[in-house]
């Protein structure tokens, strides 16, 4: 009962880790329409601005993933979050596009290293029968933060502006870090467990930080989960960065009736966060074949997201795309639990390297997918048109998952190879 409080404990920070940096990172297109208006920017330069994030997300995935191995969760999560109240308070202060690019860029480098950091984390502190357990209910906090950032941002707009918004967030990531650096320790050890409880983590997961990462040899064997990932990750973003102005600017819907409809839409990658994790880890107990545990749910989850997609282009009615996009992102959202379960699958003693790499992916598609969204509506001024992308590459990942192979560890293949 110990052991579980002392991972839950660890577990339950890691989620509000999350939680916060989704709020973090999506708040600017909650405030998208007052920014841009306030900024007097077009929808191609708020696309841009939306990107920025983006670029030393996907560079710092590779870079910082790294770090996370070699200098521990504890002290690069303490450095991130740091750097995260930083660009959160500063871009209540920006003055124009120029500004706003910079901060966002900022917010980038500070969140490039949390995921891949934190499932060096779980990979220690959780027992391997629940890393997809693990990997779901953390992403679904993060959705939670997806959900609850529209009204919340709509609430504190009215109270402080949407300047003052943002310095109130700051706020709230700084009180994460000191919980964080005061409760987290890299290495579980007894004390604080005992060596009953100590053995019920996975030894292979607890490798030495200073410990030489094979980054070229690592990175071709994880090439296909990261192709896998970035098709995920351009409906995510697309998701994430543009559902609000969606609902507002489409659909003619004020600022409180566009929160209450994307609220409803991200509560839905909740459920979705949480059941794939679940499934998979089932699956893998079942049946003991990692394969059928993370690529089939994959699969399912793209393919869903495929046909819900479908009528958010062909029918203009609020309920129905706003019904389609959450069941949509229902079952994109499927993808998150397997897929960040897949690194520690295949390299635990890399956990964090391997998430970087696979989740380099994932910010590749944020440099592009906002922007071509943004562009795509300035051209044509169709709201839905731009969907079709989104369509295309989830019929693409749910290919390129027959690629990837959770079922055979790294670090054997290395000691076979040598």
């Amino acid at each position: 009962m110990r052991s579980f409080s002392v991972s839950g404990k660890v577990l339950f920070i890691i989620c509000l880790m999350y939680l916060i940096l989704y709020v973090d990172r999506v708040n600017i297109s909650t405030a998208a329409p007052l920014i841009k208006a306030d900024l007097n920017l077009s929808n191609t330069e708020l696309g841009l601005a939306f990107t920025a994030f983006a670029y030393p997300y996907a560079l710092f995935q590779l870079i910082e993933g790294y770090f996370g191995d070699k200098f521990g969760a504890r002290l690069t999560l303490f450095v991130c979050g740091l750097i995260v109240c930083a660009a959160t308070a500063a871009t209540g202060a920006v003055g124009g596009l120029l500004s706003l690019f910079a901060a966002r860029l900022a917010l980038g480098i500070g969140e490039g290293a949390t995921f891949p950091t934190a499932t060096r984390a779980m990979a220690a502190w959780v027992p391997e029968r629940s890393w997809g357990f693990a990997q779901g209910i953390t992403h679904s906090c993060a959705r939670i933060g997806n959900a609850v950032t529209p009204p919340l941002i709509a609430v504190l707009v009215g109270l402080v502006s949407w300047r003052g918004a943002f310095v109130v967030l700051a706020l709230f990531s700084l009180i994460w870090v000191l919980i964080w650096w005061w409760n987290f320790r890299d290495v579980p050890t007894a004390p604080p467990l005992t060596s009953e409880e100590l053995a019920a983590l996975p030894a292979r997961g607890r490798s030495s930080a200073a410990k030489t990462v094979p980054w070229l040899k690592l990175f071709r064997r994880m090439l296909p989960v990261t192709a896998v990932d970035f098709c995920y990750g351009w409906t995510l973003w697309l998701f994430l960065s543009w559902i609000p102005s969606f609902f507002y600017q489409n659909y003619h819907q004020n600022l409180t009736q566009s929160a209450f409809y994307s609220s409803g839409v991200f509560l839905a990658g909740v459920i979705g966060d949480t059941l794939g994790g679940v499934v998979s880890d089932g699956i893998l107990h079942r049946t003991g074949k990692r394969i059928a545990a993370r690529r089939n749910v994959i699969v399912a989850g793209m393919l869903g997201g495929f046909v819900f997609l479908i009528p958010v282009m062909l029918v203009h009615d609020v309920n129905v795309a706003a019904i389609s996009l959450a069941a949509a992102f229902f079952f994109v959202e499927l993808v998150v639990a397997p897929i960040w379960a897949v690194p520690m699958d295949i390299a635990p003693n890399y956990s964090g390297s391997a998430s970087g790499m696979m989740n380099f992916g994932f910010g590749v598609a944020g440099i592009i997918s906002p922007l071509v969204f943004g562009f795509l509506i300035d051209q044509t001024g169709s709201w839905t048109l731009p969907f079709a992308g989104s369509i295309c590459l989830l019929l693409l990942g749910a290919g390129l998952a027959f690629r990837m192979h959770p079922d055979r560890p790294f670090e054997a293949a290395e000691r076979e190879a040598s």
